[in-house]
């Protein structure tokens, strides 16, 4: 028996317990993994709460890295030893060993620790398809992220920094905003300070910005619309704050046609082939030393429930990591 942290109703922090599972042994097309680190991430709240309903019992974590156990009967591309990393569904990776499928595993490079990739490959990858794929940030462009002292948000900083761009990012303390600067943020904005629009206008000249990356939702979306340049694109791709409240499409034509979108990652790793080809990219940055992911937070994985507690009262920063 190995322990997992498992939820049988939806509901606050306290619904997360401690408890033994069995894990069984791998189908042809599945692997046996035990971990090693546990990625946390916002969204593991919005499955905790119901936001996005699961079936009961569940054991939440969409994210961490480890070590192959076994092996099914169908798997090539990976071996008992390898050191694995995913991000995806099936939920499942708040426990000490799990059954999962192989395809959405890829191997960790020599040069990034079991850790490092836990705490990257989800919100890593996430930045990836936001500023790769959704909207191609090229040098010399301007772009808005808000919550840019967040997990998500220090490794984007650091990106959009490598390619070129300039970095208007938004937080909500000092200590913050000193994070954000120290990550490649060019010019930091305290949202309970300071009118983020007002900011971003003056900075552009009264242009705007061609995106906007919002991970925050209900208490910044409507005015992140007001950011854009005409015909930009603004990317909520969190709910931080809260669901956002419905938008009247006549708004999009006002602020110069620009459009709005809810992406999600598995939409854009669906395939394996767009799986590997986001994950290189994610590690090929992590090596070069272009993006230094922060693990600013560790708990054991029994102590989930005050680590979601954390998370969700803002007390983080960067990167956190569950260790089994």
């Amino acid at each position: 028996m190995v322990h997992a942290i498992r939820i049988h109703e939806h509901g606050g922090p306290d619904v997360l317990k401690w408890e033994e599972v069995e894990v069984n042994n791998p189908g042809p097309a599945e692997i046996r993994v035990r971990h090693t680190a546990i990625g946390l991430n916002y969204i593991d709240t919005y499955l905790r709460t119901g936001a996005r309903p699961l079936p009961m019992p569940s054991i939440l974590g969409l994210e961490a890295a480890g070590v192959v156990e076994e092996i099914g009967s169908d798997i090539t591309h990976l071996s008992i030893g390898d050191r694995i990393s995913y991000a995806d569904m099936p939920v499942g990776a708040y426990s000490e060993e799990r059954i999962m499928p192989a395809h959405i595993a890829v191997k960790i490079p020599d040069g990034i620790d079991d850790a490092v990739a836990a705490a990257a490959m989800l919100k890593g990858m996430t930045t990836q398809f936001l500023i790769r794929q959704l909207f191609r940030v090229e040098p010399g462009m301007t772009v808005l992220l808000h919550a840019a002292a967040g997990g998500v948000g220090l490794i984007t900083s650091q990106w959009l920094n490598h390619l070129g761009a300039t970095v208007i990012g938004t937080v909500g303390s000092k200590e913050k905003a000193k994070l954000a600067s120290e990550n490649g943020v060019h010019h930091v904005i305290n949202y309970n300070e300071e009118n983020f629009v007002e900011n971003v206008r003056d900075i552009t000249d009264g242009k705007g910005v061609p995106v906007v990356y919002d991970g925050v939702g209900k208490d910044t979306l409507p005015d992140s619309m007001k950011c854009l340049s005409p015909l930009g694109m603004l990317a909520c791709f969190g709910n931080a704050s809260g669901a956002p409240d419905p938008v009247d499409i006549m708004d999009l034509s006002i602020y110069g046609s620009i459009f709005i979108t809810r992406p999600m990652l598995f939409h854009y790793t669906a395939t394996r082939q767009a799986l590997e080809e986001c994950a290189n990219d994610l590690f090929e940055v992590i090596n070069s030393g272009a993006v230094k992911v922060g693990i600013n937070q560790t708990y054991p994985l029994k102590d989930t429930a005050q680590a979601h507690r954390d998370l969700e009262g803002r007390k983080t920063t960067g990167s956190t990591v569950l260790i089994p």
